[in-house]
C-alpha cells in the first residue's frame, strides 16, 4: 500500500546543479541549486529566489553556467550552497574551485567540475524565482567521454535525495531507452 506524504518537493533523481556566474567587476561566483531541469529543447529551468547573489549576477549579465556536482567534489559542492556570495567573497576558492571563461558565454566555468552548460537568460519571473535559459553549448573534460560521448559512469554525477538530505551517486545502467519497450509493441 502506498503512503501519502502530502504536497512535497520530493523527485527522483534531483540534480545537483552548481550555477556559475561573474558579477559586475568580473568576480566569479558559483551556487548550488537543486531546483532544476530542462524546460524545453535547448533549454534549462531553475528556481533561484532573488536574494542570491547568483540571481542579480544573472539579471546583470544575462548569462551563466550549469555545471553537473559530482561524486568526487561533493565537499566543495556542497559548500557553495551552504554560503552566501553576498557574505563571502572568496567562495569559489574556499570551495577548491578555479574557473575559466566560458568560451559562448560571460560567465566563468568551474574547471574541476567536468560538465557545464553555458547558458543565455531567456526570462526570469521575480515572484515565483523561476528562470528559463537557452542552452547555448554543452562542454565535457575528455576524460568522461567514451566514444565521444559523455559517459554518466566517468562523469560520477549525484543526485540530491530530498527526503533524507543527502547526496547519492547515480547507479548502474539498467535498460536501453528507445528500445528496450519495442518487446511490448
Amino acid at each position: 500500500m502506498k503512503v501519502n506524504f502530502g504536497a512535497q518537493t520530493f523527485m527522483y533523481p534531483m540534480p545537483v546543479l552548481i550555477i556559475a556566474t561573474y558579477d559586475a567587476d568580473g568576480n566569479a561566483d558559483a551556487m548550488n541549486a537543486a531546483w532544476g531541469g530542462i524546460h524545453d529543447t535547448n533549454q534549462i529551468g531553475i528556481c533561484l529566489s532573488p536574494e542570491h547573489k547568483t540571481t542579480a549576477n544573472i539579471l546583470l549579465k544575462k548569462a551563466f553556467t550549469v555545471s553537473m556536482a559530482d561524486a568526487a567534489h561533493v565537499a566543495g559542492c556542497d559548500y557553495v550552497g551552504l554560503v552566501s556570495g553576498n557574505k563571502e567573497k572568496d567562495k569559489i576558492k574556499k570551495a577548491g574551485f578555479t574557473v575559466s571563461k566560458a568560451d559562448n558565454v560571460d560567465a566563468p566555468v568551474i574547471n574541476e567540475l567536468p560538465m557545464a552548460l553555458e547558458c543565455e537568460l531567456v526570462s526570469y519571473d521575480e515572484k515565483s524565482g523561476y528562470m528559463v535559459a537557452n542552452i547555448v553549448n554543452v562542454t565535457a573534460e575528455e576524460d568522461v567521454l567514451i566514444d565521444g560521448k559523455i559517459n554518466p559512469e566517468k562523469l560520477n554525477p549525484i543526485t540530491y535525495d530530498p527526503v533524507n538530505h543527502t547526496y547519492i551517486k547515480l547507479g548502474e545502467v539498467v535498460g536501453k531507452a528507445f528500445s528496450d519497450g519495442k518487446v511490448l509493441i
